[in-house]
């Protein structure tokens, strides 16, 4: 299935007309809370229901969806087709872009983006794999192999078990009091 598209800037001039637009973020709560556009509501990825989707957004108005940088939003169109909703469109570049191009965005606290959590754990993984391997036994290499096909596994088929597994970590998670 493809999947439609829309630049940031084109996206909100058609909200400057007054045209409805239904905007979901699906990165993180904790990436959310950092910068999202100023229209956008949450709905995590990791967690993301098409049917909670489509009941707080009925009607025939096109839902976009938008995240870091386009992966994941092109992922949650994906599904949202597959529950049967076709009037779905992806934000090219997503909140990057958004940002970049200078459209509104309302900013909160700064994290570490979720990307950059699998770069660090997994650096982390294969530098301890190696290391283990050449001070303690050679088996240890096998650490550092799993990661290395996880990696590639992740580049092949676009999805990241490291990048679901820490997007359900308590500091990626945002409380009411945040």
């Amino acid at each position: 299935m493809s999947v439609a598209t829309i630049t940031a800037k084109e996206l909100h001039d058609a909200i400057k007309t007054g045209r409805k637009v239904q905007l979901i973020d699906v990165r993180t709560p904790a990436e959310f809370r950092e910068i999202h556009a100023a229209t956008a509501v949450n709905f995590p990825l990791e967690a993301f229901s098409p049917g909670d989707v489509l009941a707080q957004h009925p009607g025939p108005d096109p839902i976009h969806v938008i995240c870091r940088s386009g992966s994941r939003g092109r992922q949650a169109c994906e599904k949202l087709q597959a529950a049967g909703c076709m009037n779905v469109i992806n934000v090219e570049g997503g909140t990057l872009a958004w940002d970049q191009a200078g459209l509104p965005v309302v900013r909160g606290r700064r994290t570490i983006s979720l990307e950059r959590q699998v770069r660090i754990c997994a650096g982390f993984m294969a530098l301890t794999g190696g290391v283990l391997a050449m001070l303690v036994h050679p088996g240890f290499a096998g650490l550092s192999a799993f990661v290395g096909a996880g990696l590639m596994f992740a580049g092949i088929t676009d999805t990241c078990g490291m990048a679901l597994i820490l997007a359900r970590m308590p500091w990626n998670q945002v409380t009411s009091a945040a």
